[in-house]
């Protein structure tokens, strides 16, 4: 294992597995110095660069007994040598059958400890052959095949004060510093507390004074007097001590809070990794494929150290070559097409990152042909995707949109690169996916941009906080439209739905309660305006109308449970500063939900009250579950039915709320730290108040022992937690203490 102080302990290590971490590096050396020297063959420093590489190759392999690595490696030496003495160029050719031997070397690396003779008879058969063409003669005419070998991709290396971390260990360390942030926080209403308290001393010495003044001093005995003193003496103490303390607070919070926001995000860089470990073999792609394609193409990368969340980084790879391919394929033009158009043979395309309000931006652009717009116009309406009419009335805009359609393609005909119409609707499902944008600007003559607008990091969600029946919910701002206030009077109807007209577009209205199946606004919470979040879908706009807003934050997701399956309209939970559970909308999903109900004709109205419930009490659940999420959801749930709920943590917190206030219902896991729900269910039973409450066990374990066991302690219903996908619960909750209002 590795030690996270200093130098990574390598004892664990093989020496193959020492030698795949070394080749690895250097043949990823070895690839972006090639490139360079098909540039500039007699670079000199380039040259010694490649010969040292080759060279440290050889070394290695032949600590580890890997003779075909070692005559690649040597073959590549010596014709670096040359290069060096002048006795031949590194050409076009030569390059091609050098790269040829990084991908074997590669491959060699990787090949497995225990090889059979025979596997080491074919690796060295492919050595012995390599060694041979390498230098040999090249014939201008000659096409150098690609070795069937893999392409490296890049790995971290642990020689270089590295570690390998699982990526469930680093979410795990995210979520410890986030809660250790939340944490923090609760200082503060205790410093207030305090401060309260110190008012409420200075209140009691003035309290003093003024009894004092009242008092003729004259007529006391000394044994009042001397109360009096020491009573002001105690009340001076107490204020001097409470000062001091609070003054120490003071400074304890402010350093915990500044320690705590530290550890955050670095515990958040630890999830970050450059740019550049996410471009692969990129150059080596576009190399190779603009010369299948008689092109030239310099490739100009730029931001390399910029910071970006490992999983995004991951998720990039595959539309990142997608539009590669595409601006080289689609986008420049053959050398003799550039001089017809007074640009120069040599087509670029730039590939940059960067961190722009708060967000990281991708963007890959070139300087060929552009997009031809009356081609694509005539495209979309030949493969009947509009009709004539309404494709002529189409915006720049919008007709480029069509580009991300599935099977979509300008190309007549079908090649090994492109033609399938496969590629840019990968793009844009994956930046949907991160909750990102794609935007594409077309040039036409001049070329093609698309700049890719995607989150810093997936572990952190920018979010505007709303209520929400008095409860607290988050919209991701990279899917919001737009959020506003307006007076109720502005809001409009038409044939019996309601609407608002915004930069003379109607935008329908639809109650957030609604949606989410919950209950109504806290009449106190209920007013003259409106507080709305625009969503945006392929309908169209649509105005979520909230309770209110509550202000924008930096949220640390947290997955919900994959057991629970998709929570309709939920995409993960999280925690505010304060410490308080709310969940995040999954926009996409919620804009579905609305599409649905405007269909169906089912949209309720927005601007009323909850009905008065005049002198009736809700029914008091109680919820005991060691997970917080479970907890949250099956809380959230009851709620937006009506009833009042508490929570327990464990089987004896449970058990302890049960005897300390009245419920109507118990509702119960199994498997909980203390006291488990069967000890729980079974402690219900025997006691003489309480034998007679209503119990449910809601758990994940669904075989017929573990149902029959709930039952026999004497649990009314046994449900899994399955349930939570359609009314099940509800229902049995109906079931047992009847609707939440009596």
């Amino acid at each position: 294992m590795s030690d996270l102080m200093g130098a990574p302990d390598l004892s664990s290590f093989s020496m193959r597995d020492l030698f795949r971490m070394e080749a690895d590096g250097l043949t990823q050396s070895l690839t972006a110095t090639l490139l360079e020297l098909e540039r500039a063959p007699a670079r000199p420093d380039l040259l010694e660069e490649c010969m040292r590489a080759a060279h440290s190759l050889k070394g290695a392999a032949r600590i580890v007994d890997l003779h075909a690595a070692v005559t690649v490696a040597h073959a590549m030496e010596d014709l670096f040598v040359a290069a060096q003495r002048g006795e031949t160029v590194l050409d076009r050719m030569r390059i091609d059958r050098l790269l040829g031997g990084v991908d074997l070397l590669s491959a060699l690396s990787r090949a497995p400890d225990q090889e059979s003779e025979a596997e080491r008879a074919a690796w060295q058969s492919d050595a012995d052959r390599f060694a041979a063409e390498l230098n040999a003669p090249v014939d201008a005419g000659t096409v150098i095949a690609a070795p069937a070998v893999p392409v490296p991709t890049p790995t971290e290396d642990p020689l270089d004060r590295s570690l390998r971390v699982s990526a469930e260990n680093l979410n795990r360390m995210l979520d410890l510093a986030g809660e250790t942030l939340v944490e923090t926080h609760q200082l503060r209403p205790f410093e207030q507390s305090l401060l309260r308290l110190k008012r409420m001393q200075r209140e009691a010495s003035v309290s003093l004074d003024a009894l004092e003044a009242a008092l003729p001093l004259d007529q006391l005995d000394d044994r009042a007097r001397t109360a009096l003193s020491r009573l002001r003496d105690q009340l001076s103490a107490c204020r001097q001590h409470l000062g001091d303390r609070l003054g120490h607070l003071e400074s304890r919070n402010h350093r915990s809070s500044d320690l705590a926001h530290r550890l955050y995000h670095q515990a958040l860089m630890v999830r970050m990794r450059p740019f550049a470990d996410g471009l692969g073999g990129f150059p080596r792609m576009v190399r190779d494929i603009a010369h299948e394609l008689g092109k030239q193409v310099r490739l100009e990368i730029s931001g390399e150290r910029t910071q970006v969340d490992r999983d995004i980084l991951e998720r990039l790879e595959a539309p990142l070559g997608h539009l590669l391919r595409n601006a080289l394929d689609h986008g420049l033009e053959s050398p003799e097409e550039r001089l017809m158009a007074g640009k120069l043979p040599e087509g670029v395309i730039r590939l940059s990152a960067g961190h722009h309000a708060g967000a990281l931006q991708v963007v890959v652009e070139d300087d060929g042909r552009g997009i031809d717009l009356a081609k694509l116009r005539a495209t979309v309406i030949a493969r009947g995707l509009s009709p004539e009419d309404t494709a002529a009335r189409l915006s720049e805009s919008e007709l480029l949109e069509f580009l991300f359609l599935p099977g979509f393609t300008m190309k007549e005909g079908v090649t090994q690169i492109s033609g399938r119409g496969v590629g840019l609707d990968v793009v844009q499902e994956m930046i949907r996916q991160v909750r990102g944008l794609v935007r594409i600007t077309a040039r036409p003559g001049e070329g093609t941009r698309f700049k890719l607008e995607l989150p810093l990091t997936l572990s952190v969600v920018r979010s505007l906080l709303v209520s929400i029946g008095g409860e607290p919910y988050a919209f991701p701002f990279a899917h919001i439209a737009r959020a506003l206030k307006l007076p109720l009077a502005q809001v409009k109807v038409m044939e019996g739905r309601q609407y608002i007209e915004l930069e003379g577009q109607a935008v329908g209205l639809v109650a957030a309660h609604q949606v989410l199946g919950c209950a109504p606004a806290p009449v106190e919470e209920a007013g003259q305006d409106l507080s709305v979040v625009l969503l945006g879908g392929a309908g169209g706009l649509y105005g979520v109308v909230v309770d209110r807003f509550v202000g924008g934050a930096e949220l640390v997701v947290r997955p919900l449970d994959p057991r629970l399956g998709k929570i309709k309209d939920i995409g993960a939970a999280a925690l505010t500063e304060d410490g308080e559970p709310l969940l995040i909308v999954d926009v996409d999903d919620m804009i579905r939900s609305l599409e649905k109900l405007s269909a169906s004709d089912r949209l309720g109205t927005v601007g009323g009250q909850a009905p008065a419930q005049g002198g009736s009490q809700r029914k008091r659940v109680l919820v005991v579950d060691d997970s917080f999420t479970v907890r949250e959801l099956e809380r959230k749930l009851l709620d937006h039915h009506g009833y009042h709920v508490e929570v327990a943590v464990d089987g004896m917190d449970g058990w302890n709320a049960l005897r300390g206030g009245q419920f109507d219902l118990v509702i119960s896991d199994i498997d909980m730290p203390r006291m488990d729900g069967i000890e729980l269910v079974r402690r219900i039973r025997a006691d003489a108040a309480l034998h007679a409450m209503p119990v449910m066990i809601l758990s994940y374990k669904d075989r017929e022992e573990d149902r029959q066991r709930g039952l026999e302690v004497g649990a009314d219903y046994y449900l899994t937690k399955g349930s939570f996908q359609n009314n099940a619960m509800i229902d049995a909750v109906v079931d047992l203490i009847g609707e939440a209002v009596s």
